[in-house]
């Protein structure tokens, strides 16, 4: 069985990887949640991260929309296998 610290280096490596598919950046990537399936199969793993989130404020004065940009956190649930370390499958995490 593969130890907590390779499967979340596991998660990490394949999130890292689609980073560029993704869309956004993911600023502040950090560990969130680890947990050990019942049968003890699975790691599963969440990692947390900010994206950007943009919205349109309408300036009066000026006449103009101007975006601001905020960040919006998300996550995502991975889960590793425990005896392989290969990345089965990300989900979204609701919170």
């Amino acid at each position: 069985m593969i130890d907590l610290k390779t499967a979340v280096s596991a998660a990490y490596q394949y999130i890292k990887g689609l980073q560029e598919v993704m869309g956004n950046p993911l600023n502040d990537l950090r560990l969130e949640e680890v947990e050990l399936s019942e049968d003890r199969r699975f790691w599963l793993i969440t990692l947390g991260f900010d994206i950007p989130n943009k919205k349109n404020k309408n300036n009066k004065a000026l006449d103009l929309e101007l975006p601001i940009l905020t960040s919006k956190r998300e996550y995502k649930i991975f889960k590793v296998n425990s005896q392989t370390g290969e990345v089965e499958a990300m989900k979204i995490r609701e919170v």
